[in-house]
Formats: structure tokens, C-alpha cells, sequence
């Protein structure tokens, strides 16, 4: 975490509900200068509420969020000119060009792309061929990068990117997180939402949310090792009938897939031998137990039940 004098941003008991809905509950946290931060979570947790109160396009209920030493209401007007935002939905001009859109965001902004291109080259080098390639044509990833080099152009001090890699393909995913990094090298702020978990190793610090509320912060590390009950990988030959079929062992506090495997959380401690005997009282076959780590998702998922 950045020294206390070297905060980007603040927000402090923010609260926004729609209705009868609250979308944000005393949410709180901080953001130094320079710093890669995320906020994961499933939809419906509150993030694109957060960003929207961040980047001044909508007024809490209750609370103050300070970006770059403003007032998100109250001096919206200069922290726009600041700031970079790339929102969920794909939000450039579909019948303007790639070139076009660029152009006119840098004209938003009073600069050009010439004047700015060296923030964006990376990045637009692999739009150039098709600069002339209206936007609505692009595919995915390429819409992303545009979007990216959009929010760019006039050198925000943060930038704020809410889901930018959502529908996007495994390779363009990992390519953004690249880029994403460069960018932190040259001391922009960045903060991004997900709800994907796997992606929480590639940010700094992550806060976890669900249901407008922070479930915890911390670096994706610190919050792996908080996780203190034994976890075990299991696959058999029958992986359809097996998370029913641990979830039936008196020891199973928790039992999900990941990938290939499923994670089992135990109540209390016993070899794996022990849970394959199990497993193969019941039918299984090609059976595999093995001790693993935690990943920010099965913390995330002891969070929240």
C-alpha cells in the first residue's frame, strides 16, 4: 500500500441504494498513487455503482469519494478532465471508424492524437490496419483496445476500467493484464473491476464484494493464506456424480469445481488417503486426492456462506 501522503483516491462511507435496493453499504477504502487496484466480484455486487460514483457520472446517497485531491461531485467538472474511464458495455461511436473514434476523444480532451500517441502506441499498433475499420466490426479484443486507447489519449492521472475484459476471448484477457501492467510502470493509477477471481492475482491489492458490501482487502497473496481450513483437489473417473458425492461426507464443509478438479473444504483435518477410501466405497474409480492452496475464489466463496 502507498505511504498515507500518496493516496489517488478516498472513499469513505459511501452508501447508494436504487429503491428498496442497496446497491452500496458504507463502502470504504484507498488507493494509492500508482497502484494496480481491483474490486472482484459476481454482477449485482455493486461495482459498476462504485464507478459511476468514482468518475462523477452519479451522486451517492451518503458519503465522499476524493480522487486526485477532488471531490467527485463537487469538482466534477476538473476531475473529468483527469481521470479515464472505460465502461462495461462497449460505449465508443459504432459508425465511426477506428481512427475516427480516437480522433474525436483526443479532440474531447483539447489534444491530438499526435500529440499524445506515445501513450497509446502500444496499443494502437495492433488497431492501425485496421484503423479505417468502422467500430462496430471490430471483434472483441480489438474493441477493447480501442476502448483503452479512447480513455488514453489525453493522459489521465487514473484510470478507471470497469469489466473490460467481460465476453473477451482467454488470449485478449491476458494480453489487456500485460498491457495493464506496462501502463502501472509508468505511474498511472489504475483501478479495474472483474467478476472473474482468476484474474485477482494480476492487480496489487483486491477488494472482494458481493451484495454492495467489502468482504475484505488486501493483496491477493495475503488474502490465499488467509484461508485456514484444509483444501484438497479431487478428481475421479465420474466427475459428474462427485461433488454430490463428497458434499455427502460427514467432513465436507464445501465442495465446488475448479476446472478439472473439485475443491473440497474439510471441518477438520484427515489424511487424503482417507477421503479416496471413502470415494471408493461409493463407486469411484481413478481416484485423486491432493492438498492444495487456496485461490482468492475459494476464500471468496467461504465469505460468503
Amino acid at each position: 500500500m502507498a505511504a498515507h501522503d500518496n493516496i489517488e483516491i478516498r472513499i469513505n462511507s459511501v452508501h447508494k441504494s436504487y429503491k428498496s435496493t442497496v446497491a452500496l453499504d458504507a463502502i470504504s477504502f484507498e488507493v494509492g498513487k500508482g497502484e494496480l487496484f481491483g474490486l472482484i466480484g459476481p454482477d449485482g455486487a455493486g461495482k459498476s455503482t462504485l464507478f459511476r460514483i468514482m468518475t462523477s457520472l452519479l451522486i451517492p446517497d451518503a458519503g465522499t469519494v476524493n480522487v486526485c485531491g477532488l471531490d467527485t461531485v463537487k469538482e466534477y467538472r476538473s476531475l473529468r478532465k483527469i481521470i479515464g474511464y472505460m465502461p462495461g458495455d462497449f460505449s465508443l461511436y459504432p459508425d465511426l471508424t477506428v481512427e475516427e473514434n480516437l480522433q474525436f476523444f483526443a479532440s474531447i480532451f483539447n489534444t491530438t492524437i499526435a500529440a499524445n500517441y506515445h501513450l497509446v502506441e502500444e496499443i494502437y499498433v495492433q488497431l492501425e490496419p485496421f484503423k479505417k475499420r468502422r467500430a462496430s466490426k471490430l471483434s472483441g479484443g480489438m474493441k477493447q483496445k480501442l476502448a483503452l486507447c479512447c480513455a488514453l489519449i489525453h493522459e489521465p492521472e487514473v484510470l478507471f476500467l470497469d469489466e473490460p475484459t467481460t465476453g473477451v476471448d482467454a488470449v485478449s484477457r491476458d494480453e489487456f493484464w500485460d498491457m495493464l501492467g506496462r501502463l502501472i510502470a509508468r505511474d498511472i493509477s489504475i483501478v479495474v473491476s472483474t467478476p472473474y477471481m482468476d484474474e485477482a492475482s494480476r492487480c496489487q491489492r483486491v477488494a472482494l464484494m458481493d451484495k454492495g458490501r467489502i468482504l475484505s482487502i488486501n493483496t491477493p497473496q495475503a488474502i490465499s493464506k488467509s484461508y485456514d481450513q484444509p483444501l484438497f483437489a479431487v478428481r475421479t473417473g465420474d466427475m459428474y456424480i462427485l461433488p454430490t458425492d463428497l458434499r455427502r461426507l460427514s467432513v465436507c464443509a464445501r465442495a465446488e469445481r475448479f476446472g478439472e478438479y473439485v475443491h473440497l473444504t474439510l471441518t477438520r483435518r484427515i489424511e487424503a488417503k482417507a477421503i479416496a477410501a471413502e470415494l471408493n466405497s461409493l463407486g469411484h474409480s481413478d481416484i485423486v486426492v491432493k492438498p492444495v492452496d487456496a485461490t482468492v475464489e475459494d476464500v471468496f466463496l467461504d465469505l460468503i456462506t
